[in-house]
């Protein structure tokens, strides 16, 4: 995915965390905020070290991402995803059932 799509500021995820809408379950937590600024919606990732060390929660960022890029948007949303330590032992296909049904219930996903 292109840079312009990822949330880098702290301050702005920070604000979409005060937003407080957001869904969750026992792996992930989805932050949103709308965003008019943005042609095109944008995300952050966060996987804290309780996971596992460096290459666990890089390889949970990647396949977070490889969800997110291969899904459809509405445009003008800002989200920021927590990754839980229990989401470890999820393969790729349960994290993208996972991830998939969260963002439905945020109504972030065009159908």
């Amino acid at each position: 995915m292109n840079k312009d799509f990822h949330v880098k500021k702290s301050t702005e995820i920070e604000k979409i965390i005060k937003a407080k809408i957001s869904v969750g379950d026992q792996y992930f937590v989805v932050y949103k905020q709308e965003n008019h600024d943005n042609l095109h919606m944008r995300f952050a990732i966060s996987v804290p070290k309780k996971y596992g060390n460096a290459v666990e929660r890089n390889k949970m960022k990647r396949r977070i991402r490889e969800v997110v890029s291969k899904l459809a948007f509405y445009k003008h949303y800002d989200f920021f995803i927590v990754v839980k330590s229990s989401a470890s032992k999820l393969d790729f296909k349960a994290i993208s059932d996972d991830l998939y049904k969260l963002f439905a219930r945020a109504k972030i996903l065009e159908v």
